[in-house]
């Protein structure tokens, strides 16, 4: 630690000494932890999964029908190519996009109440860009925003601070080697003073915090597992392609005290936030392409852990070292999601599997306890909010349900396109980008007509 500390410069040195003495006060830690992450949560949507990073709004009287032709606000065509999902904070809503060969990336913020594009930024521009799958697109990280910023990322592209008042760049990164393989996708969390991210590609593996207000690394971990995976020659079997994840980050506290969970491929970790050390690992050798971020309840960490024989785990909190053997209290194997994130509602956890199967299962227990195919492909993450869960199909159709132990449908709505960025919530209404578009969905107020931009 001295020597990570001995290498900073002053502004970080003054963060570290911070974050320490906000590590030892036993009481104001975790006031301030959750002081940070809940943002006047029934109005805004400042990341990935919302304010606490859940899937979970406070919001109330939310549609629960729509379509082309009602209870659309506006809708405001995106150009070119994005999954990043919306970020909401006060009246401005941020997303991103990029041409479909990944030579020009931007950033847009939009105004909240009229669908109106305030600012089409183009952040960066790549000369040489790296091969994405074509399922993905050059802009797939979501932002983070708070008051007077919003942190854009591409993954290694680049990554930048904006001034939220004057579209002024304040900071940019463009240094960071990592080939993603088939496109970034890991979106950027903030605790504190930094901006944590990971890159999961298929050369390098690594988490970063930086200096949120300047840009610079406070501190960068490598991934420790052995991926055991190098053939005669030397090289990474399939070029390194089950290295690589795409998981966002989350923060759990244990025993009064802030983890980093990290989800990478072929293994979960759990880091000190403020330094990077590694406290634990839970190895699952048969997965990769981690794509979630987890969920903490109950004592332990729940997530999904990526493609191939993809699983559920139960990981109880409070371990270090490995351990797999020691901690993981329980798995489901069956139709578990991929891509989407899952939702903890009380005692149940809520899935959509990639290929349209909806499953809840007992968080305590692993117990299944109910599955229903509801149809379609998924990528969006579902969200929970006035008492209702909704789930994104590519397809453009929203399954609408009521969680408890029995499946309970309430609406199946349809919107042209299709979702593969998950959705925002912010006030009464729902903020849903397909592919072409960014919508303001909510109950028709009397004479409203429905705005296209």
């Amino acid at each position: 630690m001295n020597r990570k500390i001995n290498s900073m410069n002053e502004a970080e040195r003054t963060i570290a000494k911070r974050f320490r003495l906000f590590r030892f006060i036993s009481f104001v830690p975790l006031f301030l932890f959750f002081a940070c992450l809940i943002v006047k949560a029934n109005t805004d949507w400042p990341q990935f999964r919302g304010p606490e990073g859940t899937g979970h709004s406070e919001a109330r009287g939310l549609p629960e029908h729509w379509s082309e032709k009602v209870n659309v606000v506006w809708k405001t065509p995106i150009h070119d190519r994005g999954w990043s999902s919306p970020v909401i904070f006060g009246n401005q809503i941020w997303l991103t996009t990029a041409t479909a060969d990944g030579r020009k990336l931007y950033a847009i913020c939009i105004d909240r109440d009229t669908g109106r594009i305030l600012k089409d930024l183009k952040l960066f521009e790549v000369s040489q860009p790296q091969y994405a799958h074509p399922f993905n697109t050059y802009a797939s990280p979501t932002p983070v925003i708070e008051a007077g910023r919003v942190y854009i990322t591409f993954g290694s592209p680049g990554t930048a601070a904006i001034d939220t008042k004057t579209f002024e760049t304040i900071w940019e990164r463009r240094d960071f080697e990592c080939n993603h393989f088939r496109g970034a996708g890991s979106s950027p969390i903030i605790f504190g003073d930094l901006l944590i991210m990971h890159f999961d590609g298929s050369d390098h593996q690594f988490v970063v915090a930086l200096n949120k207000h300047t840009g610079k690394t406070v501190w960068r971990t490598e991934r420790s597992i052995d991926f055991q995976d190098l053939e005669p020659n030397g090289k990474p079997a399939a070029d390194g392609d089950f290295r690589k994840a795409f998981a966002t980050p989350h923060i759990a506290v244990v025993e009064g005290i802030p983890q980093l969970v990290s989800l990478g491929a072929k293994a979960a970790y759990g880091y000190d936030p403020l330094t990077g050390r590694e406290i634990w690992r839970v190895e699952e050798r048969a997965q990769h392409s981690a794509s979630t971020r987890p969920v903490i309840g109950h004592g332990m960490i729940f997530f999904p852990t990526g493609f191939s024989a993809g699983q559920l785990l139960a990981v109880r909190m409070g371990g270090s070292g490995l351990i797999t053997d020691t901690h993981v209290a329980w798995r489901v194997r069956r139709s578990v999601s991929n891509k989407p994130s899952i939702l903890l509602i009380g005692d149940l956890i809520y899935m959509i599997s990639d290929t349209g199967i909806a499953g809840c299962v007992d968080a305590k227990t692993g117990e299944l306890v109910w599955q229903q195919r509801i149809g379609g492909e998924y990528s969006a993450s579902p969200v929970y909010a006035d008492g209702k869960i909704w789930f994104f199909c590519e397809d453009g159709k929203t399954t609408v349900i009521r969680p408890g132990r029995s499946f309970e449908l309430v609406a199946e709505n349809t919107l042209d396109e299709g979702f593969l960025a998950s959705p925002a919530i912010a006030g009464r209404a729902l903020f849903l980008r397909t592919r072409t578009h960014l919508y303001r969905i909510e109950e028709s107020q009397t004479g409203r007509k429905p705005t296209q931009r």
